[in-house]
């Protein structure tokens, strides 16, 4: 299987399993637990259907969106997902880039394996910084201020991983950071050599955010949910979110809100987003996905704040049922690695063009000129 054979995120995982080392692999395709949540984040989108309208011009389609401060080209972007450079030897450079070519946020993680300033010396693109909230406060005020100082457009906090979920297929694996070799990886190591030589022979594996204030996760040999069970604040409260938009003093999302209630405390503390979210599926198994809480959550917020879909999206038909249900946007971070995985640089930008044609091509066949026509009456549930 090649790049040019990938015609949709199914296929890109597939080449992805080819090229990556089984640990590295399921560390980036699994889920928490029995893993019912990862499947029903996708699942949820089967749950309606698109209600398209005929004879209407559509020979122009505007794809544009504005979402937190910045108008993007079209209504999905790239979420924060760690150390990119475990998945490929470009690394974070080579997704900023795509997004950047496509008019999309692109989203660092606080465990990345590139540095806030490399990135922004790497895209002139709108990018979005993921913060977590550290017990040591000075790292997590160094992560904003740089943010600043590196012109980011906007911080999102990840409320939902105070503690590292049960994802058992790393234990099965030997996953660990950085990846080292275990009785039970050796050989899936030595059968990808290109993967093997690549990490071993380029810039050295470190989460580049974090490095220059604490050597857990990148000198020493710490799984990362070691360093979120020993570095991550578990006091973590709604003071912590307020403080850190105060100080941040720009567009704000919250990622990982999944209840009405949580999305009305966002809108009380001064939140300019809420990215509706379970982590992928990695965190709290049995937990509803992102799509099944989207209706309730616009119907009681979604005229005082801004409502991005997180988690589950393969195909456009799946950003447009969340468009038609009230999201101001949708993000997505498993697809992308896997085409990060199949192919760098390259890789994520054929998936982004699939995806925004996909886009495009559906809104043509639902009679829609703009995403702004995209409403409830476009969508009709079982």
């Amino acid at each position: 299987m090649r790049l040019s054979d990938c015609h949709n995120v199914d296929d890109f995982r597939l080449l992805a399993k080819k090229k990556l080392p089984s640990p590295i692999f399921h560390y980036i395709d699994g889920g928490a637990d029995d893993e019912i949540t990862l499947k029903r984040n996708t699942e949820a989108f089967n749950k309606c259907d698109l209600v398209p309208n005929v004879l209407t011009d559509v020979s122009d389609v505007d794809l544009s969106t504005t979402v937190l401060g910045q108008k993007i080209d079209f209504p999905l972007f790239l979420s924060p997902t760690a150390m990119h450079r475990m998945y490929h030897h470009e690394g974070e450079r080579a997704t900023a880039q795509a997004a950047e070519k496509f008019g999309t946020f692109f989203s660092l993680s606080t465990m990345g394996t590139t540095s806030i300033e490399e990135v922004s010396n790497a895209s002139g693109g709108p990018k979005m910084f993921q913060l977590y909230i550290h017990k040591d406060q000075g790292l997590t005020d160094n992560l904003i201020d740089r943010c600043k100082r590196s012109g980011f457009k906007a911080i999102c906090l990840t409320v939902d991983t105070i503690v590292a979920g049960n994802r058992e297929r790393d234990h099965r694996t030997g996953f660990a950071t950085p990846p080292k070799l275990t009785m039970s990886s050796l050989m899936s190591f030595a059968t990808h050599p290109y993967w093997s030589l690549n990490y071993l022979m380029r810039e050295k594996f470190e989460l580049k955010n974090v490095s220059h204030m604490t050597k857990k996760g990148s000198s020493i040999e710490m799984s990362v949910m070691d360093y979120i069970n020993q570095q991550f604040d578990r006091t973590m409260n709604w003071k912590h979110a307020e403080y850190a938009i105060k100080r941040w003093n720009g567009p704000f999302a919250l990622k990982g809100i999944m209840s009405v209630e949580d999305a009305k405390r966002a809108v009380d503390i001064g939140a300019t987003a809420i990215m509706i979210s379970n982590h992928g599926g990695r965190q709290l198994d049995g937990s509803r996905a992102p799509f099944d809480q989207l209706q309730e959550i616009v119907n009681a917020v979604g005229d005082k704040i801004e409502v991005i879909l997180d988690g589950g999206i393969r195909r456009g038909t799946h950003v447009l049922k969340a468009l038609s249900l009230g999201a101001k946007a949708c993000s997505m971070g498993k697809a992308y690695l896997y085409a990060l995985s199949a192919g760098g640089q390259i890789g994520v930008e054929m998936l982004l063009t699939k995806m925004k044609s996909e886009i495009e091509r559906d809104m043509t066949l639902m009679g829609c000129r703009s995403v702004r026509e995209l409403n409830k009456n476009k969508i009709a549930f079982r």
